[in-house]
């Protein structure tokens, strides 16, 4: 299975500033995954088998491939799926700028659920973070983070801080740098115009 994951991911390599605000030497093209339904679909039933097991009532993805893959999820477990809304904040800076907000319709609902929060790919967790923080907002209980790939090990950190489960069907692993930190940045490596997740 995590064979057939990494047969659909379509890999660069450069110098990417992704949505977190980490920087990276590694960008991965996740809207592939979704172009091969029936190679994913086995990855999404285990995926989905995992989640159940932490007692799940819904589902929710970021917008937009966590809220591709939350509909799949939810499809299998016959529960509810919700979806968070990219915001951004014009000026914010640093990590993590970007916020996360399930729409009005959607925000009752959520209260008191029990959670898999899920996303296409989990790395620095981004959306993963904005949508946990938005759904405890909302009065729901979040129990569990799931993703096809999980890169790096800043989403087991977060797991683990969050008191979350975490289940990926592959693992990655991957570099990332604060930008002070950032061995391309003090080379003089120019960004890659094309934005990480």
């Amino acid at each position: 299975m995590a064979d057939t994951i990494t047969g659909l991911l379509v890999q660069r390599r450069g110098h990417f500033r992704m949505e977190s605000g980490y920087h990276t030497a590694a960008w991965f093209e996740l809207g592939s995954l979704f172009d091969h339904p029936d190679e994913l679909s086995p990855s999404v039933t285990e995926l989905a088998r995992r989640l159940a097991s932490h007692g799940v009532d819904s589902v929710c993805g970021p917008m937009t491939g966590g809220a591709k893959l939350a509909r799949l999820i939810a499809t299998e477990l016959r529960v509810e799926c919700f979806e968070a809304e990219r915001l951004e904040t014009p000026g914010a800076t640093g990590l993590f700028p970007v916020r996360y907000e399930l729409p009005e319709t959607q925000r009752q609902r959520a209260r008191g659920r029990s959670v898999a929060i899920v996303d296409d790919a989990i790395s620095a967790g981004s959306a993963v973070r904005g949508t946990f923080t938005d759904l405890v907002a909302c009065g729901a209980r979040p129990v569990a983070l799931g993703a096809l790939v999980v890169f790096g090990d800043a989403a087991a950190q977060f797991a683990a801080d969050s008191s979350l489960a975490l289940e990926g069907i592959q693992r990655m692993p991957l570099e990332m740098w604060h930008s002070a930190e950032c061995p391309l940045c003090k080379a003089g490596v120019a960004i890659d115009t094309v934005s990480a997740g």
